[in-house]
């Protein structure tokens, strides 16, 4: 659909066992969209699915350096599900902060792509 209707195209996919996803970044002009798919109902995804049906799971951002935008956030109040930037997919740093702080949207910081 991303590649039919909006002019997308795959630049990466990969099975993450670990975080028990399949996973496929799709570039749209400047911007790029990442979609899941579960590998089990008994992963994080599986379970947001089986709960909310298919839609957006998290929104993220691009950064200089993940560290320091979770010291920053973190200085503003936010709560971090992160403490500390782990490798994300495609090679990618990342860390989440909690939908809580961000009125209800998983948010995720990124670096690295």
């Amino acid at each position: 659909m991303y590649e039919r209707l909006l002019g997308g195209r795959v630049e990466h996919r990969a099975r993450v066992e670990d975080q028990g996803v399949e996973a496929a970044s799709v570039r749209v002009g400047d911007s790029r969209v990442e979609l899941l798919a579960a590998l089990g109902e008994d992963t994080p995804v599986g379970r947001f699915l089986a709960k909310r049906g298919p839609g957006m799971h998290h929104v993220a951002y691009e950064v200089a350096d993940v560290a320091e935008a979770l010291s920053e956030l973190a200085a503003s109040g936010a709560e971090l599900i992160d403490a500390a930037p782990r490798q994300g997919m495609f090679g990618l740093e990342v860390a989440f902060v909690h939908p809580d702080s961000i009125h209800g949207v998983l948010t995720e910081v990124v670096s690295g792509g």
